[in-house]
């Protein structure tokens, strides 16, 4: 019997998943630092690892300020160095966690599963926002209104992220499917630039890029959906987990510490994304005060297990899994590892 079925207009798992059992290997049982005497008789604490590699991402807020503020080296003092990558998509940062250049990244949802259900060894392991930052944009004298019309039309979307999962199903509400559009695999700064030099008709964009493009170049959302958005996941490597479960405490610690502090700053915070991202600052404002949720748990669990039971039908059928049903059903019953975020929450 098929695992994973369909039934208009939601997409569903048949039979209930069963959220994995993990050791705890992090979180309370987790190994701290300990102390030990130098020559000149001063304390240093010791870490599992002496380097860290975490990524920062424009679609990520809480990792602006995490980064901003240096609160991992902060906590890790001189004995670890840390160092920041960026991510200019879930695709990419999904790259530097396969490639091992990265212990640390951040992606949608649906992106941490469709890397894991294709092998790649990561978990989540904190949740950074519950956002609605995918939409079908068109162009300011664009005559399309609906996902219908997008029929025969060429569409830039990035694989392997939200908004090209998003542009799946839009499709699929809609009573399309992939055949009837030409999808142009563009990263997303480069499909808002085809959209706008008309290369493409449609464009499955992704906040901050997708509200500056409102602003600047006058682009029209044509479909939202809140629902067709999973949740801003944190996924580290299972080998960083299990290792250096100390150092990815402190990961999460911070992460947990940046939410409270941008729920009490929100202003601030929209500034410093309106910085890093070289955006008008009332763009940065939109994105963090009505696109983007952070005063959500961070504790992963049966929320963003439901949405991805939605998601794992759209990923099966896009054949882009070698697996197929039994890799993703494999990956939806092992992506969690909460402890650690159990743990930060609890201070």
């Amino acid at each position: 019997m098929s695992i994973i079925r369909r039934t208009a207009p939601a997409f569903l798992l048949t039979g209930a998943i069963a959220m994995l059992a993990t050791g705890c290997v992090a979180g309370e049982n987790a190994p701290k630092p300990a102390a030990a005497d130098d020559a000149s008789g001063s304390s240093a604490a010791e870490w599992s690892t002496d380097s860290v590699t975490v990524d920062w991402a424009t679609y990520n807020p809480l990792s602006l300020i995490v980064k901003d503020q240096g609160l991992i080296e902060k906590a890790l003092g001189d004995d670890v160095d840390v160092e920041w990558v960026q991510s200019a998509g879930s695709n990419k940062a999904n790259e530097l966690l396969r490639s091992g250049s990265a212990d640390v990244a951040s992606t949608a949802g649906s992106a941490a599963l469709f890397a894991r259900s294709n092998g790649s060894p990561i978990k989540v392991i904190d949740i950074y926002s519950q956002p609605e930052w995918s939409a079908i944009v068109v162009g300011a004298d664009s005559n399309i209104t609906d996902v219908e019309q997008l029929k025969g039309k060429s569409v830039a979307a990035t694989k392997g992220t939200d908004p090209y999962f998003f542009l799946l199903q839009a499709l699929e509400a809609a009573g399309l499917t992939l055949a009837d559009v030409e999808v142009q695999n563009l990263q997303h700064a480069d499909g808002r630039a085809a959209l706008d030099g008309g290369s493409v008709q449609a464009w499955a964009g992704l906040d901050p890029i997708m509200a500056a493009a409102e602003v600047e170049s006058g682009d029209k959302l044509i479909y939202r959906n809140v629902d067709f958005n999973t949740y801003g996941f944190l996924n580290a490597t299972e080998d960083f987990i299990t290792n250096h479960a100390d150092v990815a405490q402190v990961v999460v610690d911070a992460y947990e510490e940046a939410r409270a502090w941008a729920l009490e700053h929100p202003e601030e915070t929209a500034e410093l994304l309106a910085e890093v991202a070289a955006i008008d600052p009332a763009v940065a404002k939109t994105v963090i005060e009505e696109r983007s949720n952070l005063d959500v748990s961070g504790v992963p669990g049966d929320d963003q297990i439901a949405v991805l039971e939605k998601i794992a039908p759209v990923i099966v059928d896009s054949g882009d899994v070698a697996g197929g049903e039994a890799a993703v059903t494999a990956a939806l019953e092992s992506i969690i590892e909460d402890s650690f975020a159990k743990a930060a929450t609890s201070k």
